[in-house]
Formats: structure tokens, sequence, C-alpha cells
């Protein structure tokens, strides 16, 4: 049996256990999915398994956020976790390791399982914020720790915590081609995958429209696997945008000289070309300001007034994203003025490789998870 476990905490969580999965397959293993948050992501050559459901917050439960708990909870999360537990429990008949993807609470759910316990720390950097106490109580002697950057492995072996930064996983999924017949550079628009994505891509969408006015510069709609791209396109269409086929592409979207296409593929694919990335994501901001492109997020109250979620990434990518007040004008002038100061892209850019770090994580982690299971059969 070499069947392995992959638990995950998010979309983002998703997509970096299925990039993972593809280097455990090259070293022998099966790997299979169970997604704590949602349905899980759609691939073929990794299955999902588990009690899986999509609750009303998307997953964003944390920090006191009572609103969406309580909908979660009228949802029916109390009972879902419960079959997951149990799902859990069972698991060391049927996987002979099991790697938590996500967060201390995704490897406290993973732990239970009995089986040896690798955790992929993919939410938490000191840059943002330390392990505290509590989680590194939960990691404290798991079979294997890996972290995004190595400030955090220091400090967590500080706490007794034998933890190795090999590199960054997400900085890995930077793969694809970019879109055939177009010329870059474009603006990428990384709304996101949860629900709101179809919201921000409308206001997204304005800021393009304003901009094209201007300068030909068009913009790739990345549209992750979680969204659907006929309601995306007909957001558009009530919008004013004349939505029509594009080879290559989901779709390609008209309003004057304003032009977006719709992107299914692989968001390495996009960023390559990218001069700046309006985002509204997490993951995919983070990988942009990895891969180089200044990032530019929309706040309703601005930089000094933004959400635990976008505060934590900023914190995290410092000045290579830059927050602005969500009002289509005060968005529009702010873009604009990056994309006229060349020297401040640049520094960005720099700041945002520094702070996401290096690829070749998800090969040397596939590879320590391997050795680590070989010595125990």
């Amino acid at each position: 049996m070499n069947r392995v476990l992959m638990v995950s905490n998010g979309h983002g969580e998703d997509a970096i256990a299925l990039r993972l999965a593809r280097d455990f397959r090259a070293r022998g293993l099966e790997p299979e999915i169970f997604p704590l948050v949602g349905r899980g992501p759609d691939d073929e050559a990794t299955p999902c398994v588990g009690p899986r459901a999509t609750m009303p917050s998307g997953g964003i439960v944390a920090f006191g956020n009572v609103v969406n708990l309580t909908r979660d909870l009228r949802a029916g999360l109390a009972g879902l976790i419960a079959d997951q537990v149990r799902f859990l429990r069972a698991a060391r008949t049927r996987y002979v390791g099991v790697v938590a993807v996500g967060d201390a609470f995704c490897c406290a759910m993973a732990r239970l399982s009995g089986l040896p316990t690798f955790f992929v720390g993919t939410a938490k950097s000191v840059h943002v914020a330390p392990y505290g106490f509590g989680e590194s109580s939960v990691l404290r002697g798991i079979a294997g720790v890996f972290v995004r950057d190595e400030a955090t492995a220091q400090d967590l072996r500080a706490r007794g915590v034998a933890a190795v930064a090999p590199g960054n996983v997400m900085m890995d999924m930077l793969e694809g081609s970019p879109p055939p017949g177009i010329d870059p550079p474009w603006l990428a628009l990384l709304p996101g995958s949860r629900e709101t994505a179809y919201h921000d891509a409308r206001f997204l969408a304005r800021i393009v429209r304003r901009i094209g006015e201007a300068r030909a510069l068009p913009a790739m709609l990345s549209i992750a696997g979680t969204i659907d791209r006929n309601r995306m396109a007909a957001v558009l269409k009530e919008e004013g945008w004349r939505v029509g086929a594009r080879p290559g592409c989901a779709f390609e979207a008209r309003a004057g000289a304003a032009v977006i296409y719709g992107w299914r593929g692989r968001i390495g694919g996009i960023l390559q070309g990218a001069v700046i990335a309006l985002g509204q994501a997490g993951t995919a901001n983070e990988q942009a300001a990895g891969a180089g492109v200044p990032v530019v997020a929309f706040e309703p109250g601005g930089p000094h007034r933004t959400g635990w979620y976008r505060m934590r990434q900023q914190r995290l990518l410092g000045d290579a994203l830059l927050v602005v007040e969500k009002d289509e004008a005060r968005a529009c002038d702010a873009v604009e003025r990056l994309l006229d100061d060349e020297r401040r892209r640049a520094r960005m850019g720099v700041i945002g490789r520094a702070r996401m770090g290096a690829p070749g994580g998800a090969s040397a982690i596939a590879e320590a998870v391997a050795r680590a299971l070989a010595e125990q059969t």
C-alpha cells in the first residue's frame, strides 16, 4: 500500500496539494486529497475523498468572524466536522501517511488519523505573525514540518519544532504557456476563487474599461476552477461588454477600446506578460508578487481600514502590494500612476520575489516524505 492522504484547508491549499501530488506520483506514491473546506479540486489524476461540503463563508471563519461562523453552523458545519473526524480516524487502514496542507488546525485534524503526519505550512510566516504556543504544540513531534521561509523555520526550531524551509511550493505552480496570439504587456485580473469573485470582477472590469480609454492595454481575467465562466461572462455583459468566442481563451469581452480575455489556464501563463496584477485574491495575489508582478488590491476603507485577510497579506508582501480604496476613480488614478512609474514597479517586483521565496519546494517535500515513509515500511 502506497496511498497518501493529503488534507487541505482552503482553495489555495487545494491547488498547492495538487502541485505536490505530481511530485508524489513521480516517487511511486498514490496521493488522494481530502479537502476540509469546499468540494475540492477537479483533477482526474488526484481523486478527492472524504465528507465534503461548501459552506457560506467559503472557509473564512478565523479571527473571530462570528457572522461567518454563525452562517456556517446553520449550514451544518458541526455535523460536517464530526463526519470529517470519523473519516480521519478510520484512515489508518487505507493510507501509509498523511500530509496536511494549510494551517495548524488542518494539521491537528490530520493527526487524528494516527498515521505518520507531515505538515506543509502555507498560511503563516513570521513576516505576518509567528506560529503561537498552541500551534507549535500541534506541530511538535510529527514526521516532517515544511514552512514557506527560513525565518519562520528558525522561529519554529527555537520552539522545539524540527521545521525546514525547502522552497515555496506556490512558486512551483507558476507554470503554463501564455495565451496564444495576444502580445504582452497586459493587466492580470485576479478576482479570486470564492463567491465574491463575480462581484470583484465587476469592479475590476470597470477599472480596465476606464484605463482602456486612455491606453491600449488589454487585460487577462483569471477564472479559477471554482468559478463558472458562463456566469463570469454574464457579469461582463451586464456591465455593457460585448462577449464572444476567442481561440485559446474562455471568452473575449470588448467595451470601446478596452478588451478583457477570459483565462482558464495556469496562472503562470498570464503572469509572464503582466505589467500589473489587479488582485482581490489570496494565493493568486501572492503568486503574482512572487513572480515579480506588482499587485494592487482594493479595500472599501483603503490601506488604513483593511480587513484581517488583506492586512495579513499586506504584512506578508510588504511594499510588493499596493492597497487602494475601493472607489472607481481613486482606483483608476492609482493604477494609472503605477503604470507610469517603471522604477516603482521594478522595486515592487524585487520585494515580491524576496518575500515569497524561491521555487523547488514541491520536489524537496515529496522527496523527504517518500524517504521517510520508505524508512517506516
